[in-house]
């Protein structure tokens, strides 16, 4: 008898903590990661203006010199707050890195110290059952029962600490997306869309913001691979949570929604809808729907933004294509799509 594998059917909860924290904690160590990038280019970002600016000031004397250093400084700081704001959610997230991994060591050491006990109690318990005394192992059972509310507690009196210090965390990490919101930058990308422009124009733009944010993520894979965790939305099919989060890139009011069916009934509410016989109106920036229709996830079953449409053939790009973000071209027709929806 494996009394190992028995101890651990006796405390399933022990383990299902200890696994909670380790992929919180791996999320954590790629989201620490992925800011130390974004910290690090903007900073860089910002030595290329900077030097660029001075080059052109170097050889700029006359009418409109002042206003573009002006401009020039204010650019500059914008970007020095928003490399800062990078750098302390950086620093944030590897303090909840830090309290994930402890939390994690601590469970695991809790499990250790259970299975040890545990198993020595039912290894006792067999050896005497094996000499004819099955009250032996009963014995040996209800002790080992008797070991798991303890241990259950003190991990979930771990997993909640590590809770707190999650939350205080996400309370910076909100104080420093509102101080990115505020630091210019967004305001200023506010301004430029607010100033007179044709409908046209305007769509244009927010088709190349669209197509730019999706190219950028073309190699994105879900990982670990076949486990649905994505950087777009929830742990689920993700093809429309990546296709929703590029448009909100682009300031689309749209929220993140994992079912395909319910971008289509978005657009419905919005007037952006179109149907399989209509298809003549995708553009790129738009998403396209597979299927038959947005009744359920068995009839709309895929979901990809347009990047370029010649003449009857389309090409998307689409996420959680083979686990991925991938660009595939398709035929332009209504036995592949129930319908498309605009920006």
């Amino acid at each position: 008898m494996d009394t190992r594998q028995l101890a651990k059917q006796l405390a399933p909860d022990l383990f299902s903590h200890r696994n909670k924290l380790a992929g919180k904690a791996e999320d954590a160590v790629r989201a620490q990661f992925s800011l130390h990038q974004t910290a690090g280019a903007l900073d860089e970002h910002r030595d290329a203006h900077a030097k660029a600016a001075e080059n052109v000031l170097s050889h700029w004397k006359g009418e409109g010199e002042r206003g573009f250093e002006r401009q020039s400084d204010r650019l500059d700081r914008r970007l020095k707050v928003t490399g800062s704001a990078g750098r302390q959610a950086e620093r944030v997230v590897s303090e909840v890195s830090a309290a994930l991994s402890g939390g994690h060591t601590a469970a695991q050491r809790l499990i250790d110290e259970y299975l040890t006990k545990a198993t020595r109690l039912l290894d006792a318990g067999f050896a005497v059952s094996g000499a004819g005394s099955p009250a032996a192992l009963q014995k040996a059972v209800a002790g080992v029962a008797d070991l798991v509310p303890h241990y259950t507690k003190e991990s979930v009196t771990n997993l909640r600490r590590v809770h707190r210090e999650m939350e205080e965390a996400a309370k910076k990490l909100r104080a420093l997306e509102k101080e990115i919101e505020h630091d210019g930058i967004h305001d200023l990308g506010h301004e430029r869309a607010t100033k007179p422009a044709d409908a046209e124009h305007q769509g244009n733009g927010k088709a190349r913001t669209i197509i730019s944010a999706a190219r950028k993520e073309l190699g994105t894979r879900e990982n670990p691979p076949g486990s649905n965790r994505n950087p777009y939305g929830p742990t689920a099919a993700w093809c429309s949570s990546f296709a929703t989060a590029m448009w909100r890139k682009a300031g689309v009011k749209i929220p993140i929604l994992p079912f395909t069916g319910d971008v289509y009934r978005w657009g419905q509410e919005h007037g952006k809808s179109y149907g399989r016989n209509q298809l003549d109106k995708a553009k790129p920036g738009d998403v396209l729907l597979f299927g038959t229709g947005p009744g359920s996830p068995s009839t709309s079953t895929h979901i990809g933004i347009v990047e370029k449409v010649d003449g009857n053939t389309v090409t998307l790009i689409e996420g959680n294509s083979g686990d991925q973000v991938r660009r595939n071209t398709h035929k332009l027709s209504p036995a592949t799509f129930y319908g498309g929806v605009h920006p």
